[in-house]
């Protein structure tokens, strides 16, 4: 049976199939729906995990307890999973284990575009990468079979295009695999990495490079397809179809493993064309691995190092390096279409995070922030974030800052999930080394960046079961901090007093700030839409600055002031009364109210 999946959900489907058991991640564009779809699967389990580095640490001890597994992310959580990669390369395992990184050139929902090719190879793992939806579901039981021939965890490199995209999959029944292990294994030797341990493991992975790049040369998704022989081009994953859909007529090897080469097959192919060019996305990776073979070869001279490809990249660098004529270029089509204003993204209307940005931009406060949607706090009018790194590092980042004796009084904010994911060691830092940040945790009792993913605060787990509610403000006084106070996300006054308090004393603080994300079901069920009170209203812009996208700038002019006067869309409007709060002409009522006045 055939059916239509996108390369994540084919990754799922695939994991199923090949019998993996576990699996762990934490969610990050453009990897989550992997293990969604996974979890929907029958006799699995599933979890999101507090971190990347946890999740792959799931996943390793299921494959040691004898257990196929998987760990997903995208590829800036490789680089928190890096620890636990890297000691999972040395000791090898008892059953397959496929690591999944995502990697996202252009950057549609990322902070940078890493090639973790460089991982693989760093940690000395295989590394394989499809070219479409049918082999990301079959190279996840190709992995598997790897991981357990070689002894050695495995790289599936996908790519954004690769996991939104849809393609047909052949499916097949799921394969039973047998555990072969009843007791968890007593093997010091190999899994415990003190030095003496290490030490003999290290020359193991080096030979296995050895042996896994002599495997490559079989391995049928390296393949050639021969052409015309002028041109020879190397290509994997999503490049490989704007190879072929550019460079119909030459000859292309395919590779489907990129990390280690197939080196007799890549000089085979080398020898046979009078001009050998390299087709891959980011990093000169492939090209520099052909290079290292003492081959000549053309990339990154030719085609670009950022971004993302597509055939009319790949086409216009072509022509302008005289690997096809002028004539080939396809002229860029264009519509008659009027001139669209730019829409940049905002909080959404209702945001629980509007308020506290409004106040710390009021108070002029320097905010160190962090990876969530509470990131767009930086766009005006609210231009209330100065700086946003990784998952976890406002905290760290604000804490620096107050020891260099800045002069500023630092805060932080960092979302509920991020907290739980890498925000925790960050306070306990604060608290241990006496600093004077002021920590906002917006907790919206979700993860809201990637799709409303549970997270340990939520009370229900990937595969929605009931479970303990981890309680924020108990964590907090654990790690350290005595100053702490959960406060409702609308209640802008109770903010902000909170706020004044906290920017004044001395030592550490951490203000919560609660209410579920306004697009959560629950939430959605209770908008009541407001009105502006036309009479009331005198311009005054002050609505205006909380930035959210139901107010409006109506046509009707004050007659004092000349400005235009607010009005808000019902249709977006969720009735936080965030708005009405900050007017300070009380010009703004539910419709309920405006109605009986």
């Amino acid at each position: 049976m055939r059916q239509l999946l996108s390369g994540n959900e084919a990754v799922a489907r695939g994991a199923w199939e090949a019998g993996v058991q576990v699996a762990s991640a934490y969610p990050g564009t453009p990897s989550t729906e992997i293990l969604e779809t996974f979890a929907r699967y029958p006799n699995v389990y599933a979890e999101w995990a507090p971190n990347e580095k946890v999740a792959v640490d799931v996943a390793v001890g299921a494959a040691y307890a004898g257990r196929r597994a998987l760990a997903a992310m995208k590829h800036v959580g490789v680089n928190v999973a890096a620890d636990s990669i890297f000691y999972a390369s040395m000791t090898g395992m008892e059953a397959g284990l496929v690591i999944v990184t995502a990697d996202d050139p252009d950057m549609h929902s990322s902070q940078n575009e890493q090639d973790n090719r460089r991982y693989a190879k760093f940690a000395r793992i295989p590394c394989l990468e499809p070219s479409d939806s049918q082999e990301a579901k079959d190279l996840v039981g190709v992995a598997l079979n790897l991981s357990e021939q070689f002894d050695t965890p495995v790289f599936l490199r996908m790519t954004t295009r690769i996991c939104h995209t849809s393609a047909p999959v052949e499916l097949r029944e799921q394969k039973q695999i047998v555990p072969h292990l009843d007791k968890f294994p007593r093997n010091p030797a190999k899994y415990v990495m003190v030095p003496a341990h290490a030490r003999k493991r290290h020359p193991v992975i080096e030979e296995r490079v050895q042996r896994l790049a002599e495997w490559a040369d079989t391995f049928p998704y390296n393949r050639i397809e021969w052409g015309d022989t002028a041109l020879g081009i190397v290509t994997c994953g999503v490049a490989y179809q704007y190879a072929r859909e550019v460079f119909p007529h030459a000859s292309i090897l395919r590779l489907g493993m990129t990390y280690p080469l197939p080196p007799t097959m890549v000089r085979e192919f080398a020898a046979r064309v009078d001009r050998l060019i390299v087709i891959e996305e980011l990093d000169p990776f492939v090209e520099e691995e052909i290079r290292l073979m003492g081959i000549a070869c053309e990339g990154k001279s030719i085609f670009p190092r950022c971004g993302e490809f597509d055939p009319r990249i790949v086409r216009e660098s072509a022509i302008q390096a005289g690997l096809l004529p002028e004539s080939a270029r396809v002229p860029v089509a264009t519509l008659d279409k009027p001139e669209i204003p730019p829409r940049p993204p905002v909080l959404c209307p209702g945001c629980p995070h509007r308020a506290v940005f409004y106040l710390l931009n009021k108070r002029q406060v320097p905010v160190t922030g962090d990876i969530g949607c509470y990131t767009l706090g930086l766009l005006p009018p609210l231009s209330a974030v100065h700086t946003c790194g990784c998952m976890g590092a406002g905290i760290g980042q604000a804490h620096g800052a107050d020891k260099a004796g800045i002069g500023e009084r630092m805060a932080a904010v960092i979302g509920d999930s991020t907290f739980f994911h890498t925000g925790m060691p960050a306070l306990a830092n604060v608290a241990y080394n006496r600093s004077q940040v002021v920590t906002i945790i917006l907790d919206n009792r979700t993860t809201g960046m990637t799709g409303h993913q549970p997270n340990p605060g939520t009370g229900y787990t990937l595969q929605q079961q009931e479970t303990r509610v981890l309680d924020l403000e108990a964590l907090v006084r654990a790690l350290g901090i005595e100053r702490v106070k959960t406060v409702p996300a609308y209640e802008v006054r109770a903010i902000d007093e909170t706020l004044k308090e906290y920017l004044k004393a001395e030592g550490p603080s951490v203000l919560i700030v609660r209410e579920e994300c306004a697009l959560l079901p629950g939430a959605r069920q209770r908008w009541k839409a407001l009105q502006v009170m036309a009479e009331q209203c005198n311009g005054c812009t002050l609505c205006f600055r909380i930035g959210c996208p139901a107010i409006l700038k109506s046509d009707e002019l004050d007659a004092k002031t000349q400005r235009p006067k607010a009005t808000i869309d019902p249709l977006l409007c969720t009735g936080c009364e965030v708005c009405a709060q900050v007017c300070p002409r009380h010009a703004i009522l539910f419709r309920a109210q405006v109605e009986t006045r």
